[in-house]
């Protein structure tokens, strides 16, 4: 089994800055992908940005030139440096990394347990 555990969130005005970490521990052979994703009141989870072991990464539109996300592949974590915060990024941010156990397995998907961002004045 594999573990995520996140932390970094919490309340911060419009304009401010956050960092999230997500670390990974259990049973891991290589991750293939970290993400983070989010999911506001009401709304369906949506991808926020996602960075691949080889370092290529991939934004969501809403969040480009404001997020960053990277990795310490070493530490199996992954990290989501969140800059000119907006109340619309208010939401629910969950780490999702695809791991393989196994060598001779196929991957799978594992979720954090989720940490609460809150952008208001």
């Amino acid at each position: 089994q594999v573990q995520l555990v996140e932390s970094g969130g919490g309340l911060v005005q419009p304009g401010g800055s956050l960092r999230l970490s997500c670390a990974a521990s259990g049973n891991i052979f290589s991750i293939n992908i970290m993400g983070w994703y989010r999911q506001a009141p009401g709304k369906q989870r949506e991808l926020v940005a996602a960075i691949t072991s080889g370092g290529s990464t991939n934004y969501a539109d809403s969040v480009k030139g404001r997020f960053t996300i990277s990795s310490d592949n070493a530490k199996n974590t992954v990290f989501l440096q969140m800059n000119s915060l907006k109340p619309e990024d208010t939401a629910v941010y969950y780490c999702n990394f695809d791991v393989k156990s196994y060598p001779w397995q196929s991957s799978n998907r594992y979720w954090g347990q989720g940490t609460q961002v809150t952008v208001s004045s």
